[in-house]
């Protein structure tokens, strides 16, 4: 078996209200944060954040209310990724990892699709010590420009 490490270099967890603002919310909230941690709003990495957050938000307010009804959001920014997690007390059932086309006239069922689509990497896991789940998301983080070299006198 072989360890992994991963180098934790910023972390953002904030707690939303089950409410459609909420999910929106937290979609500008999570862009503000990567916009600090130096991934501009109009790179590909935070575009793809904001619609992985924006779904997960949405599926948590709809889905997901638990007996406290609330959600959480948790970004987790390393050397290689960004981790976006987003939690809700609902315990039962849980999002599909087995995906399906729904049919043509559905209006609903392609969110997880789109999450297939657009992540390196996602799954479903409990909550620590909580009830209900996370549904989480892995974005390649881009490249950190080396230090440009300062010139000679």
């Amino acid at each position: 078996m072989k360890a992994e490490f991963i180098t934790l270099i910023s972390e953002f967890t904030r707690r939303f209200s089950s409410t459609r603002r909420s999910a929106r919310l937290a979609r500008h909230l999570v862009v503000e944060r990567l916009d600090a941690w130096g991934i501009p709003p109009t790179s590909v990495p935070s575009d793809i954040a904001a619609v992985i957050v924006g779904e997960l938000a949405a599926n948590a307010v709809t889905h997901g209310r638990g007996p406290d009804h609330d959600f959480e959001v948790r970004l987790v920014l390393t050397a290689e990724s960004i981790r976006i997690e987003v939690a809700d007390g609902r315990t039962g059932k849980r999002p599909d990892t087995a995906l399906r086309q729904p049919p043509a006239d559905a209006e609903s069922g392609r969110g997880l699709l789109m999450l297939e689509a657009l992540a390196a990497r996602w799954g479903v896991s409990d909550r620590d010590g909580r009830p209900g789940k996370v549904v989480w998301a892995e974005v390649p983080r881009p490249p950190v420009p080396a230090p440009a070299d300062r010139a000679r006198p």
